[in-house]
């Protein structure tokens, strides 16, 4: 009985810690991911750059930034993607998230639509995310992201395993 009442117990806590998690994650996606989202389609780097912390590791396959350059380069890529009349859709979801009520890791696919007077580009690739909770609002405090794994580049068939975040 004692044994039971145990079980009972874990379990409980084990259910009660995974919608907590849940939860926390839908607030994330709200707060962070559907902005995130809604300012690249909406060419807007001002709101993209609102998402990331002050300081951000930012890896990607030219290198390291702890400088925030990458701030910059939005900013700039987004003023070509308007000059141009480029459109852009993103799409993602996430392979695994790891949440608490600070700090969230979250690893995922995307891709990226870029269609222009030159045609449409299609861009895949995998991130990997680290959240934090700062002064009550969830901020991009590193951010990783490869367009190859294992020396593959990503494609359409590694996108195409789960559907898209929907918000």
């Amino acid at each position: 009985m004692q044994n039971l009442c145990f079980l009972m117990l874990l379990f409980s806590m084990i259910n009660s810690y995974v919608q907590d998690e849940k939860s926390i994650q839908n607030e994330i996606d709200q707060e962070l991911w559907k902005p995130f989202q809604q300012a690249f389609e909406g060419i807007d780097g001002i709101a993209l750059n609102s998402l990331y912390a002050d300081e951000v590791l930012r890896v990607t396959p030219g290198g390291i930034d702890t400088e925030n350059n990458f701030k910059k380069a939005n900013l700039k890529r987004f003023e070509t993607h308007k000059k141009n009349k480029t459109s852009v859709h993103l799409d993602f979801w996430f392979d695994s998230r790891k949440t608490n009520a600070l700090t969230s890791y979250e690893v995922g696919f995307y891709r990226m639509r870029l269609k222009g007077s030159e045609g449409t580009n299609t861009i895949y690739g995998q991130f990997h995310i680290v959240l934090k909770k700062i002064d009550g609002q969830w901020k991009i405090t590193q951010d990783w992201d490869t367009a190859t794994i294992n020396g593959k580049a990503i494609n359409k068939s590694d996108f195409e395993k789960q559907p898209p975040k929907q918000f």
